[in-house]
């Protein structure tokens, strides 16, 4: 049996208090929504702020983005906590996903757009986020048809491979967006590739 994540076994017991409460997981998943549209907004600054040496805003944005990464494990924990799961409230929490990881790349290429990849630094951060976009669906086609066994991702000693997105702070620190972006723009594409060829992979019966 694998081991449930590190951050899931936080949500859990930081959600635990409001299994009996008002609270519901949409309105978790709201605040991460908002959360993640605003370390997106933080990031699309990135260039001015680089330029005049004030980083502030970049570091905001990634550690903004850590806590919203965070936070998408609390709605489904209160969800099974509670009993209050539904479709439509699973339906919400991905295209949230979606939604902040396609915006929040990007927002990264936008406020890049002032170093040395000009007005590219926006078309790659569109290239990463539409992969990321394609990843998310897919992902989601192959949960609904197969169950989260699916789509479940790589983990070792409580640790998921999304997890390296909660480095995300330590790269603003060291002025490493630009080398970021380069990353995702060859690395999302290809990690797309190799989703689409899981998807496509599947027995015809479960892919349709």
């Amino acid at each position: 049996m694998i081991a449930k994540p590190w951050d899931a076994q936080l949500a859990y017991w930081l959600v635990k208090p409001l299994k009996d409460s008002w609270v519901n997981p949409n309105h978790l998943t709201t605040v991460r929504l908002v959360t993640g549209l605003a370390a997106a907004v933080a990031m699309s600054t990135t260039g001015y702020a680089y330029a005049v040496g004030d980083v502030v805003w970049a570091n905001i944005g990634a550690w903004l983005f850590a806590l919203s990464n965070f936070l998408d494990h609390t709605d489904g924990e209160l969800a099974r906590l509670s009993g209050k799961s539904s479709k439509w409230g699973h339906q919400y929490d991905l295209a949230s996903d979606a939604i902040i990881h396609i915006i929040l790349f990007v927002c990264i290429g936008y406020g890049l757009r002032e170093g040395k990849f000009g007005w590219w630094a926006l078309l790659m951060g569109i290239v990463s986020g539409v992969s990321v976009a394609c990843i998310f669906h897919l992902r989601n086609q192959m949960e609904q048809r197969l169950g989260k066994d699916a789509s479940r991702q790589p983990n070792f000693a409580g640790f998921d491979i999304e997890d390296v997105l909660y480095l995300f702070p330590i790269v603003t620190l060291l002025d490493g967006l630009e080398p970021l972006l380069i990353a995702a723009t060859i690395g999302a594409p290809t990690f797309a590739l190799w989703v689409i060829w899981q998807f496509f992979a599947l027995p015809q019966s479960e892919a349709n």
